[in-house]
């Protein structure tokens, strides 16, 4: 015991001074990174059961009633991981961009093009050749929504670096003018006259859809998201293409004086969470719709955004996080069914919790016990 007493007041060899001081700072770092969303989600529940006790309801049967709904047997387990896939894809949409400094929100119109690109090749290679085989329609379809997604996000990336316009301004705008591109290709050129009371494209046959993960009835999309994030954070955290996208988000300016293309990286670096927003689109046509309508706006691409700030743009904790807010997401029909509430409550938990994170944003560094030396 004194001989360990000792060792610790003993001198410090080369180095080894600032070694200790600096992980420690290193984990009150990480501690703070992992408090603050968990602290802004505890308010934001507080909040959400406040808001259910005004109508009438009380919050802790509310807050079982979501727990089973999202995880309570495998049946909705399922439904959660169902709803998850998107999530997963469509925040690495607003993640990748965030680690180099850009917000980018664009999330819902990457989805929404992806998922009409996805469906315009799927029928095109349909039509030009008779029984093509399954897995080169979806082949087409995966690479024609990663194209269009990525192009369009690309896009924003253009217009901030070359002509200096905010990137979540623009990327917001161009998801009105998604939305508006859908509904005039499925009631105009890619409508199937026989759609009448919900205008829709053609269909893609039974026999190209996106099957399910065998023993499960959720589809192969969550292989999709669960491969991209994984993909996304070693890209990241283990290439020098990932170090040189963390050093323009840390100082432009300086990346510049590097030699670091920030034009290039830009665009690339746009492209590529674009083209995951697009793959989520296309696993929505090709596994749950069948056909572009105007349930590909289904905000998922909107939810993702939240899913993105709260897993702190972190891949890897992206697919913990698009888990819970898809049990979120599956629990807003038991929520009307068992106490009555309106289908769009569990939207307001969502309004909250994005509130209670962006006010979190402006807490960091404020309290001792993240900072050196601190209680």
């Amino acid at each position: 015991m004194n001989d360990a007493v000792d060792a610790s007041l003993a001198p410090a060899g080369p180095g080894e001074a600032v070694a200790a001081p600096f992980a420690l700072g290193q984990w009150r770092t990480k501690a703070e990174l992992v408090a603050m969303p968990i602290g802004a989600v505890a308010m934001a529940l507080a909040l959400f059961g406040v808001f259910c006790r005004c109508q009438g309801a009380n919050p802790f049967a509310i807050y079982a009633g979501i727990y089973r709904a999202a995880f309570g047997s495998w049946y909705s387990f399922q439904n959660t991981l169902i709803r998850a896939a998107p999530l997963m894809l469509a925040a690495l949409c607003t993640a990748l961009p965030a680690r180099m400094g850009l917000i980018v929100i664009g999330n819902e119109g990457a989805m929404v093009v992806g998922g009409v690109g996805a469906t315009a090749l799927g029928l095109a290679v349909q039509a030009g050749q008779p029984g093509p085989a399954p897995m080169l329609v979806l082949t087409t379809m995966a690479l024609g929504g990663m194209l269009c997604g990525g192009l369009w996000i690309a896009a924003v990336g253009a217009l901030k670096h070359y002509r200096g316009v905010n990137e979540t301004i623009s990327s917001l705008l161009m998801n009105y003018i998604a939305i508006a591109v859908l509904n005039h290709l499925v009631n105009g050129p890619m409508k199937d006259p026989s759609s009448l009371n919900k205008p829709s494209s053609y269909p893609i046959s039974d026999g190209n859809m996106l099957q399910n993960i065998p023993g499960t009835m959720v589809h192969w999309g969550l292989v999709y998201g669960l491969v991209a994030c994984l993909l996304a954070w070693f890209l990241i955290e283990h290439t020098t293409f990932g170090f040189k996208v963390k050093v323009i988000g840390g100082n432009i300016r300086a990346a510049r004086i590097a030699g670091i293309a920030v034009g290039k990286l830009t665009l690339v670096t746009c492209f590529l969470a674009g083209a995951c927003a697009g793959l989520a689109g296309m696993a929505e046509v090709a596994a749950v719709q069948g056909r572009a309508n105007e349930s590909l706006n289904s905000f998922y691409g909107y939810s993702s955004i939240l899913v993105a700030f709260v897993a702190r743009q972190n891949a890897m904790a992206t697919i913990l996080v698009a888990t819970l807010f898809g049990g979120i997401l599956a629990s807003g029909g038991s929520l009307q069914r068992d106490f009555q509430l309106p289908d769009a409550t569990i939207m307001v938990f969502q309004g909250l919790v994005f509130l209670a994170i962006l006010f979190s944003d402006s807490l960091y560094g404020k309290f001792s016990l993240f900072k050196e030396g601190g209680a």
